[in-house]
């Protein structure tokens, strides 16, 4: 532990000065009607996997949001079933009395507005399936579902983090620059980190810190997170999000 503590806090003092990481593709989007957003093929294809599958993607924001933020959505399937069901949680028209959570606005693993996702969780088999109708009762009992504010939240990634909270066994990680997901609803200040290795305490998602196994020690200071992972050797870093020598 002692080891891994050290590389993580070279790595923090290496990172500003041209540490190489890798960085979710992006490609320049002109206007959001010519933006890219068709599949990506990273949701395996329901013809050929018959079992349940879940996953959860994020991707940079649209436009000069995505400097600083990632948009969060979770597909899943049951198994036999022809098609993923995608959810996600959208501002445009919510203050028009639009519902906040969409389904299936688009295919389960597209581009979000030209920029590519990264799967942060994938479950497959027996274990998803059970899972399934957990995430669908999380997901019936949002507590924002004709809300959205893209600071401090509530927004996407505060509507996937309260599915992790809802389901623990799901162990699903946010990226740190998932801003929106340290707010806490009904105005709560302690409650479980969205992983369920840990706890948080956040006061309305813009200060507050999380110890967890799978987070590590993020600290949070007006939707900008800080952290190390002791697990995977690595730090987390406002905009830019998770700098390491793991894999993930």
């Amino acid at each position: 532990m002692i080891k891994r503590l050290l590389i993580a806090f070279v790595l923090l003092f290496l990172a500003p000065v041209g540490i190489s990481f890798a960085v979710t593709e992006r490609e320049p989007v002109a206007a959001w009607t010519t933006a890219r957003r068709d599949p990506t093929g990273l949701a395996p294809d329901p013809a050929q996997t018959q079992e349940a599958v879940i996953q959860v993607y994020a991707a940079r924001a649209f436009a000069w949001r995505g400097i600083f933020a990632v948009h969060t959505w979770i597909s899943m399937k049951p198994a036999g079933a022809p098609a993923y069901t995608r959810y996600e949680v959208i501002g445009w028209g919510v203050q028009r009395g639009v519902p906040a959570i969409r389904v299936d606005r688009m295919g389960p693993d597209n581009y979000w507005f030209g920029n590519y996702p990264t799967v942060l969780l994938d479950r497959r088999g027996p274990e998803a399936e059970a899972l399934i109708p957990k995430i669908r009762e999380a997901i019936d009992t949002y507590p924002y579902k004709d809300l959205y504010r893209t600071w401090p939240g509530p927004n996407s990634n505060t509507f996937i983090a309260h599915i992790g909270r809802a389901v623990p066994e799901l162990g699903l990680e946010l990226p740190n620059h998932a801003i929106g997901k340290d707010y806490l609803p009904d105005g709560a200040v302690f409650a479980a980190a969205p992983s369920g290795s840990g706890y948080q305490f956040s006061v309305l998602g813009v200060a507050g810190v999380t110890l967890a196994l799978n987070e590590g020690v993020e600290v949070n200071l007006l939707g900008l997170s800080f952290g190390v992972d002791f697990d995977d050797v690595a730090i987390k870093l406002p905009a830019l999000g998770r700098i390491g020598l793991s894999g993930r």
